[in-house]
């Protein structure tokens, strides 16, 4: 049984950092992309970062490029999103999704495991 479990979401003030990790258990492939995707209120679920687990190639957003950083630690089976530079949109609840594969592709819809969601709240 595939298991995505987030953690690292909370209030923050615009400006800050902040550091999300999801713990990956039950893949059974070697090959598979990890992502981050985010879900505001009243708005579709979009693909923040994406990271191929094992070659470590990387796609990011346009609205976080150059601000988030998506990372793996295969030995603690864990993918992380590095967050600098928070702003007022980026308050959304963050997901972490897995697809197997090796195409960083960011529609949701590729994505077959999903967590449960982290809320990251960005105030002003």
């Amino acid at each position: 049984q595939v298991q995505l479990v987030e953690s690292g979401g909370r209030l923050v003030q615009a400006g800050d950092s902040l550091r999300l990790s999801c713990v990956v258990s039950g893949l059974i492939s070697n090959y598979y992309v990890m992502g981050w995707f985010r879900q505001a209120p009243g708005k579709e679920r979009e693909c923040v970062a994406v990271i191929n687990w094992s070659g470590g190639g990387t796609y990011y957003s346009d609205s976080v490029k150059g601000r988030f950083t998506i990372s793996r630690d295969a030995a603690k089976s864990t993918v992380t999103l590095q967050m600098n530079s928070l702003n007022l949109k980026d308050t959304a609840a963050y997901y972490c999704a897995a697809r197997i594969g090796t195409n960083l592709t960011p529609g949701a819809g590729a994505y077959n495991y999903w967590g449960q969601g982290t809320q990251v709240t960005v105030s002003s």
